[in-house]
């Protein structure tokens, strides 16, 4: 299922990237330098082509540190960036700006770079009836936001946990003794509406199960001849 990402799902991961950064003493070098009464102005440029991902995330870290700093977004996630092309501009108190600048630019370089990523792997194989799609592999706390990322780059979402599709895996299968008795329970327990996949690493795993009605199967680390078998 696609991944939504809304700021009320990203903005405890941004508090607590903040947190990390600041702690109790805050920005010590610029609350030591720099008048409290400062005002900036702050521009995000993309310093190579890319695809852009986590703009609102990004500007969402600004107005948590300084909620009257005026943001300007200027392009949007998915927009594919040029060299030195402007992302947002942000207008606020300049301590509050220097507190958030590398938070917002580590969650927005990390969410660009996947979706960058992403959409080379899209192109490769654009023109087939192949799709990029992203797994459960992803950085602890940033699953949405990593998918979603994946989304802007041209792909699709797996599953999103273990909560909201069945997958049955190699492990699965060893406990159940079998993958058709592990599919056949599965199909027997699933709710309607819930995906059904099932991983084979052979052959021999895959007649065992083509005639129960799974949804999809995961052809698991076989080379490209088996794959084409």
């Amino acid at each position: 299922m696609p991944v939504t990402l809304t700021l009320d799902a990203v903005e405890p991961l941004l508090r607590r990237a903040l947190d990390e950064d600041l702690d109790k003493a805050g920005d010590i070098t610029s609350n030591a330098i720099i008048p409290d009464s400062a005002h900036a102005r702050a521009v995000m440029r993309a310093r190579k082509p890319g695809v852009l991902a986590g703009v609102e995330g990004a500007a969402r870290v600004f107005t948590m540190l300084d909620a009257q700093a005026k943001i300007s977004i200027v392009a949007k996630d998915g927009n594919l960036l040029k060299a030195g092309q402007d992302i947002l501009s942000v207008d606020g108190n300049a301590r509050a700006v220097l507190a958030a600048e590398r938070t917002a630019l580590n969650y927005i370089g990390h969410l660009s770079g996947i979706a960058t990523e992403t959409r080379k792997m899209v192109d490769l194989v654009r023109g087939t009836k192949a799709h990029v799609c992203c797994t459960r592999k992803t950085n602890l706390g940033l699953r949405l936001p990593e998918k979603h990322a994946v989304r802007m780059g041209g792909g699709d979402n797996h599953r999103t946990g273990l909560f909201d599709a069945i997958l049955i895996k190699d492990n699965h299968i060893a406990v159940a003794g079998g993958i058709r008795p592990a599919v056949e329970k599965a199909l027997a327990a699933r709710k309607p509406g819930v995906r059904l996949e099932v991983e084979v690493d052979s052959i021999d795993q895959l007649k065992k199960i083509l005639d129960l009605p799974v949804d999809a199967v995961l052809l698991d680390n076989m080379t490209p001849y088996k794959m084409r078998a």
